[in-house]
């Protein structure tokens, strides 16, 4: 894989970081079935919290240094008790992009950035993403990860703490 690079989003870049929300939505909307609004906009309503709430980090992906998608990352656990928590609140690689290792790589050196338990969650209908993360995860901790189900929020997902934590 070329050169690959996870970098702070900066609050000059919010342009940036509301146009790549946009794709990520776009992309996302086949599990969402979510309509674009009136003026054409999915929007997410949390844009501004990732610079004015503790514990939330927004990250772009780069390949080349070329913009090749985001990751979000909060530092809590919706689903379980953890120490230390972590999860992935939005992860999106461009189509250009994916299968070609980016996503794994993108997601393994975030989880080294931020030691401690975490948490990533996915809708159940959300199969591909299923099968990319538990791929990722099991990988990343050799098999030492737990599952969990979430049926009042249609959710599954894993937890499993850092071998450095």
């Amino acid at each position: 894989m070329r050169k690959l690079s996870i970098e702070p989003i900066l609050l000059e870049q919010k342009s940036v970081f509301i146009q790549m929300m946009e794709l990520y939505s776009y992309d996302f909307s086949e599990f969402s079935h979510n309509d674009i609004n009136e003026y054409g906009y999915f929007g997410y309503s949390h844009i501004d919290a990732y610079w004015n709430e503790e514990g939330r980090y927004p990250f772009f992906i780069r390949v080349d240094e070329k913009l090749a998608g985001l990751v979000l990352v909060r530092s809590c656990s919706e689903y379980n008790k953890l120490s230390n928590p972590h999860n992935i609140a939005e992860f999106f690689v461009m189509k250009k992009y994916r299968r070609k290792g980016v996503g794994k790589a993108a997601s393994m050196k975030i989880f080294d950035m931020f030691p401690g338990g975490w948490e990533i969650s996915q809708w159940k209908n959300n199969l591909p993403a299923q099968n990319f993360w538990k791929q990722v995860i099991n990988e990343y901790t050799h098999g030492k990860y737990d599952t969990f189900t979430s049926a009042e929020k249609n959710v599954v997902g894993f937890t499993f703490y850092n071998s450095f934590a």
